[in-house]
């Protein structure tokens, strides 16, 4: 058996004849219309008769909403690599996420040759790939400043600007059949594209060993790397010589040991014949998928009749929403149903359904998701995205209503005419509901506080179906709960918050060498906490890469637009490393956290570790060196708290940290999970608290990290008031059996996972 575990894509492989554009456009869109999610075209440019594969892949991403487009797969010798990654990070945004390079090395030496694509022998065509394939990367990553270099024995890049950053981690699919190009595939690739007409017995199983001990050579885990198949040859006539032939389940029993015994996950039908893609689409492809989820354990429970009331309000498995609903921006999900409220009695009648079934449940917001709290597998998601209204009730007193589904850079757009702004993270992409109830550690920090600080009411649902709203004196105790564990007891469906005033800000960026990550640390660490309080700053580490040395970005901000002042404040900053690139300006803050409208298709790291310190001392930077020359952590990340956090007391919220100067987090991928759980514990020791939404480990242990002893005590009484079956129970569970018996200065290891 060799399912690697990905989600199932099922899709279309269409010819791009010159002979009749429209009905090519045609196939795309009904591979749409009948709920497949991919369409892909092959690409020959020196053939007659086929049209441009990338300008048809822009018009289709153009005339369709919700499915894949990629080549099947696109000529690298006839595509210079720096023009096509700036291509595909366009066309990705353009189209929202929805493209995947699918490309190979090129054969038909002549035919490309004669085209002006020179002419290289078959080891040198893979060698080129190899090269493209770090130039695609390196040009995607427009978080790093300055230009970007390449010299190559295939291509060289003097120096270009790195971006457009896409929309999503675009996939490379490589079309690979023989040893040298299943190793690339292995080490450097996402997925794998052959077609099944072209394999003979016993190549998928040796092409999988080879990628998959290639991977392992790489550093990689074999499961990161995709197994797609094109399928040419396919009919529902019993009486064909197609290799899929017969009824849809007959289709259904032939594809089924293809993903479990074998491992594909994708399978791109071609053939062109308009009735076989909407039987694929209406009839196998969710028998399909029924039956992987049944082999894999996931299928999800039998669930009661939806309420009519929700049923246009509702996505299950199969539907053409699905997709864009069932993950959060960082992990992957497969709920069994998704439900949309709209308002108040939607979110009601909704969680009234979701308690009677046998599933878990799932509340999402904006959806980012860091923690994995927000989706599910086989359960029910209740998804508030509908609910993203921002109003400004009252500009004298910038008293604000925001509802839960909306994003916080929708929020600072909505403000930024009234003059108004409210701290809320750093990105524009996260949804309002996550952060005002857990904390809201944004840019504005120690200027302005947390966010929870300044909520001034919350209108909830709590699990028996009561709607209340709430504040310092209607339910003061709930009230409390909410700002800081706000996910255990019920729904929010809006916040009243008190914007600050607040226009422009200046915001500066420092790219650093951080080959001596710990000195790095330290100073940054120090000028923090002697830095004025309009003054936030966040330090993102990340390990080198390319043979270059580990890097550093300090983000910046000074709250307000007096440049005189932005200057004297953050020069001093300049001296924490090396300074590779820096910049600043004045900007609106409704800038700085601009909504980039992300796709959510769990593309993030999906590990993560979280904790507060007071002080950066050497020996939490001398762990944080460790960890980030490893190369087994992908991401160190320290937000500046203090100031303004700080001057609020420990009992005012359920968030109690109020002494800490600094959040930390540390993030990977799942093949590298355990080495960074060994890493972190050498922090763990220097730790005091939790902040929650960054931790995925949601183990009773980890209960006091995130709420000293007397807040948690507080928590479970109003927990058995509130919630007394345990409905929300997702966000740390906060009855957990063991949870009083630990003692408060619980600092023992390896954590459960490790």
């Amino acid at each position: 058996m060799t399912d690697y575990g990905h989600d199932l894509v099922l899709g279309t492989f269409i010819t791009p004849s010159v002979s009749d554009p429209d009905h090519v456009v045609g196939l795309a869109e009904l591979t749409e219309a009948a709920g497949l999610d991919a369409a892909t075209f092959q690409d020959h440019p020196y053939n007659v008769g086929l049209l441009d594969t990338w300008t048809l892949l822009s018009w289709v991403a153009a005339r369709t909403k919700r499915i894949l487009v990629s080549g099947n797969v696109l000529n690298l010798p006839l595509r210079p690599p720096a023009v096509l990654a700036r291509s595909a990070a366009s066309l990705d945004l353009l189209s929202h996420g929805r493209f995947e390079l699918g490309i190979g090395a090129g054969g038909f030496a002549d035919p490309i040759h004669g085209m002006g694509g020179g002419r290289k022998s078959a080891g040198e065509r893979i060698e080129a790939l190899s090269e493209a394939i770090d130039i695609f990367r390196g040009v995607w990553d427009a978080e790093t400043r300055g230009a970007f270099r390449f010299n190559g024995e295939h291509y060289q890049l003097p120096g270009m600007k790195h971006g457009p950053k896409p929309a999503h981690d675009i996939s490379i699919w490589l079309g690979a059949y023989k040893p040298k190009m299943l190793k690339l595939t292995g080490s450097k690739a996402d997925g794998w594209l052959p077609t099944l007409e072209y394999l003979r017995e016993g190549d998928i199983a040796r092409a999988n060993a080879m990628m998959d001990e290639a991977a392992v050579a790489a550093g990689r885990d074999p499961r990161q790397i995709r197994r797609l198949l094109n399928i040419m040859s396919a009919s529902f006539d019993d009486q064909s010589d197609t290799l899929l032939r017969g009824r849809p389940e007959d289709w259904v029993d032939e594809l089924l040991p293809l993903v479990m015994e074998h491992g594909f996950s994708a399978f791109f039908l071609g053939g062109d014949n308009p009735r076989t893609i909407q039987i694929f689409g209406e009839e196998v492809a969710p028998a399909l998928r029924e039956a992987v989820a049944k082999e894999r354990g996931t299928e999800p429970a039998k669930m009661d009749a939806i309420p009519r009331e929700l049923q246009a309000k509702s996505v299950r498995p199969g539907d053409p929403a699905y997709e864009q609903v069932r993950h959060s921006y960082s992990h992957k999900g497969s709920p069994g149903l998704v439900i949309q409220p709209e308002n108040v009695d939607d979110v009601r009648e909704a969680l009234a359904y979701a308690r009677q079934q046998p599933v878990p449940l799932a509340v999402r917001s904006g959806g980012h998701g860091l923690s994995g709290r927000s989706t599910n597998d086989g359960g029910i998601v209740i998804d508030l995205r509908r609910m993203n209204k921002v109003e400004v009730l009252d500009r004298a007193t910038r008293r604000v209503r925001v509802e839960p589904g909306a994003r916080w850079g929708n929020v600072a757009q909505a403000l930024a005419p009234h003059g108004l702004a409210i701290s809320s993270g750093d990105y524009g992409d996260v949804g309002v509901g996550g952060l005002a109830t857990t904390a809201g550690l944004g840019y504005l920090a120690r200027s302005y506080g947390l966010t929870i600080d300044h909520v001034l009411a919350v209108e909830i649902v709590l699990a028996d179906g009561t709607f209340l709203r709430i504040d310092p004196h209607n339910e003061p105790d709930l009230f409390w709960a909410v700002r800081g564990a706000g996910g255990n007891f019920g729904i929010v469906t809006a916040f009243e918050i008190e914007a600050t005033e607040l226009t422009n800000v200046v915001h500066a960026s420092l790219i650093v060498d951080a080959t001596h990550t710990a000195d790095v640390v330290l100073r940054w660490g120090k000028l923090v906490e002697d830095a004025p309080r309009e003054v936030t700053s966040f330090l993102s580490l990340f390990p080198g890469r390319r043979g270059q040395p580990p890097m550093a970005q300090a983000t910046l901000i000074y709250t307000g637009d007096e440049v005189e002042a932005a200057q004297k404040a953050l020069s001093p900053f300049l001296t924490i490393g090396p300074v590779l690139a820096e910049e600043a300006q004045v900007m609106p803050y409704a800038t700085v956290v601009y909504p980039p409208g992300n796709a959510h298709r769990g593309q993030g790291l999906s590990d993560s570790h979280s904790g507060l310190v007071d002080h950066i001392t050497p020996e939490v930077a001398a762990a944080v060196e460790k960890m980030i020359t490893s190369s087994d952590v992908l991401i160190v990340q320290f937000r500046s708290a203090g100031g303004a956090i700080n001057d609020m007391p420990s009992d005012a919220t359920a968030y109690a940290h109020r002494t800490q100067n600094f959040s930390v987090l540390a993030a990977t991928s799942p093949s590298r999970k355990q080495r960074m759980d060994q890493l972190w514990a050498q922090l763990y020791p220097h730790l005091n608290g939790m902040y929650l939404s960054f931790e995925t480990d949601t183990s009773p242990e980890r209960l006091l990290d995130a709420f000293p002893q007397d807040t948690l005590c507080r928590l479970r009484e109003l927990k058995a008031k509130y919630d007394p079956d345990g409905v929300f129970d997702r966000n740390f569970d906060l009855t957990a059996a063991d949870a009083l018996s630990l003692p408060e200065s619980r600092k023992v290891w390896p954590w459960p996972s490790a």
